[in-house]
């Protein structure tokens, strides 16, 4: 099978999750004398079947105590998911429907995001520690945070100021939008790991990290590219709508998502907020 492999030594490790790419790698950590392992090995080479698009490693701790030791294994058998080289979850003990979750779960974040290799950074949004300034009372943030669950709508005039922060570090390769032809978003303004969240008047006079002008196209949902080497290792990302495409009264977002990786684990941390209450209008 061409993406099932075993790795009789740690020296072979390395090298085929490099070889991977942004590929998800599913490690199976196990021993020869385990029961467990014994029983899911079956069913873990159907999964490699089954999900051809992930590259799957069976490693044997006795074998390859290093890497072992690497990734902190104390029980077998243990299941470490990796993207680029990076871990990003973990499933210990012979659960085969929770193992088969956890990898549908994954692949169907990269199927979502529609760019081979990176993944719909959505679900890695810290709701608790984003806001959107000048959204209505009737249609907040979380309205446009998934596809089909309502929208957000700007409240005293055009404009938005929307902090999301996110779970841990990640690299933003592109966005998408949806809204409406007329007050979906025209100019927006984009700013990585701000402190606090931005006034309006100063996203006016400040330059963004990328500063955009969206199209009918790309309002329809077609993927908008960012400048990936300016968008690593982002904790939050703040986005300033200035204005609509038709210069109505208010702006509409049915949709608003972020495309890239995971990057390193992070602590989120408080983010203050200018004078006033969260959501207010400016």
């Amino acid at each position: 099978m061409a993406n099932l492999h075993t790795i009789s030594e740690d020296s072979q490790f390395q090298p085929k999750v490099a070889s991977a790419g942004s590929k998800l790698v599913v490690v199976d950590f196990n021993a020869s004398w385990c029961q467990p392992c014994r029983t899911i090995a079956p069913v873990f080479a159907s999964l490699a079947t089954k999900y051809s698009s992930a590259v799957f490693l069976k490693v044997d701790v006795d074998q390859c105590t290093e890497t072992a030791r690497q990734y902190n294994i104390t029980a077998m058998p243990t299941f470490v998911f990796l993207k680029g080289g990076t871990k990003v979850d973990e499933l210990k003990g012979a659960d085969p429907v929770g193992l088969e979750e956890k990898i549908k779960s994954h692949c169907q974040q990269e199927a979502d995001a529609g760019v081979p290799g990176y993944i719909d950074l959505n679900s890695l949004i810290d709701q608790r520690h984003s806001e959107c300034l000048n959204q209505s009372d009737d249609h907040v943030l979380e309205g446009c945070l998934k596809k089909g669950e309502g929208y957000l709508e700007s409240d005293c005039d055009e404009q938005l100021m929307i902090l999301l922060s996110f779970q841990q570090n990640v690299k933003l390769h592109s966005l998408r939008l949806l809204g409406p032809k007329l007050n979906g978003p025209k100019e927006i303004k984009l700013f990585i790991n701000l402190p606090n969240t931005m006034g309006f008047d100063q996203a006016e006079r400040t330059s963004g990290t990328q500063e955009l002008t969206i199209t009918e196209e790309e309002l329809a949902g077609e993927i908008i590219p960012l400048r990936f080497v300016k968008f690593q290792n982002v904790s939050n990302v703040t986005v300033f709508v200035k204005n609509n495409q038709g210069d109505e009264e208010t702006t509409r977002i049915d949709y608003l998502g972020f495309i890239g990786a995971r990057g390193n684990t992070t602590n989120m941390g408080e983010f203050k907020r200018v004078a006033g209450k969260k959501g207010e209008s400016h």
